[in-house]
């Protein structure tokens, strides 16, 4: 196929590296120069993803819109503040026939839009598939299995997804329930944040395991109340992703998190990390959703008021552990 990928950062370079090495026409845009220069020169990425070696040529520019004619897949690996001006950029300038594939994971701060739900907006008529799941670009980069899950309202959209980009060390499900396929990838971020804090607190196994379970429940009501399937968040782009994030140290989140419950702030954490930590901005977003669908998400609110009010970290945990006295699972899950 014909692919342009938009994002030079470690995911967007796993996934361009992956799609070019098993044979299809990729164009790779990445806004800088210098990272293009080293692509060119040495057949890797060595800023953001060292040691993962591209073996065939392939289209490398910071020109987007000389690389859009006559594609078939459109893929986002972009920071989620950066979906809506990019797709922007690209309207009446693709046809409608184009895939747009989605490898970012968060919800929109200023709107609370989930990413499909952008794009729907700005390209209404081109099908949308989001590629979510456990997948660390580091781990990819080096060809080490990995599991994900496509999900489309378009089945066979998704199953072109899954059939394209599966490789023998990539392997491809599809899911329909793009609603909760995205939430997962979303939210998962939240958890993993303050699974990082629990390590830099220095708390143990039993706390982490407590928030990885608690966690996901969590997940799951803001997923339900939007229309989400809540097996979908049993699967590989909750779950899963979840497990991934919060045990890993390629894991931007944990690190950051790590940091803050060290005593840094969340700006010096992220400045530490060097990348973009999605959960940050995920945090407000849930926070605004959770009040707006009336769902009680203590992890998430605990957070927001560690990031956004100065809260103290233990404190946060205290008031966490010593909550109104309740049932394991609500009745949201039985109706």
């Amino acid at each position: 196929m014909k692919i342009t990928l938009c994002g030079g950062g470690s995911w967007g370079t796993a996934i361009a590296r992956l799609l070019s090495n098993k044979g299809h026409e990729l164009n790779f845009y990445i806004r800088n120069k210098e990272v293009i220069e080293d692509i060119r020169k040495n057949k890797e990425n060595k800023k953001y993803l060292p040691g993962a070696k591209f073996e065939k040529e392939i289209n490398l520019t910071n020109n987007l819109d000389s690389v859009l004619e006559d594609i078939e897949v459109f893929i986002i690996a972009v920071p989620t503040s950066s979906i809506r001006e990019v797709l922007t950029s690209i309207k009446d300038k693709i046809s409608k026939d184009v895939i747009i594939v989605n490898l970012s994971k968060g919800i929109e701060v200023e709107s609370l839009d989930r990413i499909s739900e952008i794009s729907s907006e700005i390209l209404k008529d081109n099908p949308f598939v989001a590629l979510s799941g456990p997948s660390h670009a580091e781990e990819v980069g080096k060809d080490i299995p990995t599991t994900l899950v496509a999900s489309s309202e378009n089945l066979k959209v998704a199953q072109t997804i899954q059939h394209e980009f599966s490789t023998p060390i990539f392997r491809i499900y599809t899911n329909p329930d793009l609603v909760g396929v995205e939430m997962g990838g979303a939210l998962k971020n939240i958890i993993a944040l303050a699974a990082g804090m629990n390590d830099g607190l220095a708390y143990g196994d039993n706390s982490k395991a407590a928030l990885m379970t608690r966690g996901i429940y969590e997940m799951s009501k803001l997923g339900i109340s939007l229309g989400a399937n809540p097996h979908t968040f049993n699967g590989l782009s909750g779950i899963g992703d979840l497990i991934v994030t919060c045990t890993s140290m390629h894991s931007r989140n944990r690190r950051a998190g790590i940091l803050i419950g060290e005593g840094k702030s969340m700006e010096e954490a992220c400045n530490e990390v060097g990348q973009v930590v999605e959960g940050v901005k995920t945090v407000k977003s849930a926070y605004k959703l959770a009040k707006l669908k009336n769902i009680e998400m203590p992890i998430t609110n605990a957070l927001y008021k560690v990031l956004y009010e100065g809260y103290d970290p233990n404190k946060a945990v205290y008031e966490l552990m010593t909550r109104e006295n309740k049932d394991e699972i609500e009745q949201i899950f039985f109706e």
